[in-house]
């Protein structure tokens, strides 16, 4: 990250926002407005960034999730369908059109579980592996990017206020 030197802060789309709701209804808090809209913009601006550079893959955001998740479970990069859709809080109609593509364009190869005869093993394959390698390089580096305007000291105060804010999302 680089060196962050206070400034005044620019006025923004959600301080707009707020100062309209101010002006007709003096009456309400608009704080939480104020985190939540800015949170609710960086994921979206932030979410068709990495849709943009997975894309360039071949493959869409929710595709590098699966294969990102078989990557992150070590080797043998193997998992069930079940544990798949767990991790990913998919349905499992959902996941399986997901691995049906991701089987296809030969990222990912499903084969009987030799532990249950009714079970299958999802496990990322050599070209899977190469790909994911590079695409989740790549998009650390687009995250990275919009953290330039932070410092190191920044990020990590951010990311523990983000984390408190997750644990006590309802």
């Amino acid at each position: 990250m680089t060196e962050h030197t206070p400034a005044a802060e620019a006025a923004d789309a959600v301080d707009a926002i707020a100062a309209q709701w101010f002006a007709v209804r003096p009456d309400l808090d608009t704080a939480p407005m104020a985190v939540f809209g800015r949170i609710y913009r960086i994921a979206k601006t932030m979410g068709d960034a990495m849709e943009r550079t997975y894309n360039r893959y071949g493959i869409s955001r929710g595709e590098f999730d699966v294969v990102a998740t078989l990557r992150r479970s070590g080797a043998p990069y193997t998992l069930s369908p079940r544990q798949l859709s767990a991790t990913l809080m998919l349905t499992t109609g959902g996941m399986t059109g997901r691995l049906d593509k991701l089987e296809k364009a030969g990222l990912l190869c499903r084969n009987p579980d030799p532990h249950d005869r009714r079970g299958l093993q999802v496990t990322i394959t050599d070209r899977g592996l190469a790909l994911i390698d590079e695409a989740v390089t790549a998009g650390l580096e687009v995250q990275r990017a919009a953290l330039t305007g932070l410092d190191d000291a920044e990020v990590a105060v951010l990311t523990g206020l983000l984390r408190k804010l997750l644990a006590g999302a309802p």
